[in-house]
């Protein structure tokens, strides 16, 4: 338990889901997925409570994206999906702070995320949520207000593919080590965000976080 919840210190990569809420592909107007599709943000890309989230340079168009983290406690590769429970030492909500115009850009010409998901303060972070305070991370609320609007309120039995799966099937490429941690997608209800706003979200009950957006 020690190991994952330093995850921020020790964890060398931040694996992310796309596209793995329907009501969410829907709404970018992208296909349902027929297998996960995988990108990473460098770990340079957490953000602690109490800091602001940057707007990239050159960026017009900043998404809020709230999603479930899975902290990895155990290195593993190749893990059975019946054995994924014994490699996971809790949870993280999280923001995939997207910059949605460099990343349209980047899709039309057939190019990488990186700039668009991987820039510093992407990756907002709670504190670790032990695993005994989720009992079914396959049935929760994640929810997401901006200036004390709500934008997203979704639940994470909506996934396509489930926890387990991703796990397994993440672990067929790259070897997963305490400390990483996967986003699991997010559901429906993402939009922009300017300057000034603040964006408040949450897993069910279980914990609440809060950050400003600045140039």
């Amino acid at each position: 338990m020690a190991v994952a919840a330093k995850f921020r210190e020790i964890g060398r990569k931040i694996v992310c889901v796309g596209r793995n809420y329907g009501a969410h592909a829907a709404e970018l107007g992208n296909p349902i997925p027929e297998k996960p599709i995988l990108f990473l943000k460098p770990t340079s890309s957490y953000l602690s409570e109490g800091k602001s989230i940057k707007i990239p340079k050159g960026c017009s168009s900043l998404h809020h994206e709230v999603e479930l983290g899975v902290v990895i406690e155990r290195t593993g590769s190749n893990i059975p999906e019946t054995a994924v429970p014994d490699y996971i030492g809790g949870y993280v909500l999280a923001l995939d702070m997207t910059a949605r115009d460099f990343q349209d850009e980047a899709k039309k010409k057939g190019q990488p995320w990186t700039l668009a998901k991987g820039f510093d303060t992407s990756c907002p972070v709670s504190s670790f949520i032990p695993k005994d305070k989720v009992p079914n991370p396959q049935n929760i609320q994640l929810w997401l207000k901006v200036n004390g609007a709500t934008k997203q309120d979704g639940n994470t039995k909506d996934m396509i593919f489930s926890i387990p799966t991703l796990v397994a099937y993440i672990s067929q490429f790259f070897t997963l080590e305490p400390g990483d941690v996967i986003l699991t997608g997010t559901p429906s209800g993402v939009g922009p965000t300017n300057p000034g706003d603040t964006i408040q979200c949450g897993l069910s009950d279980v914990v609440t976080m809060q950050f400003t957006v600045s140039k």
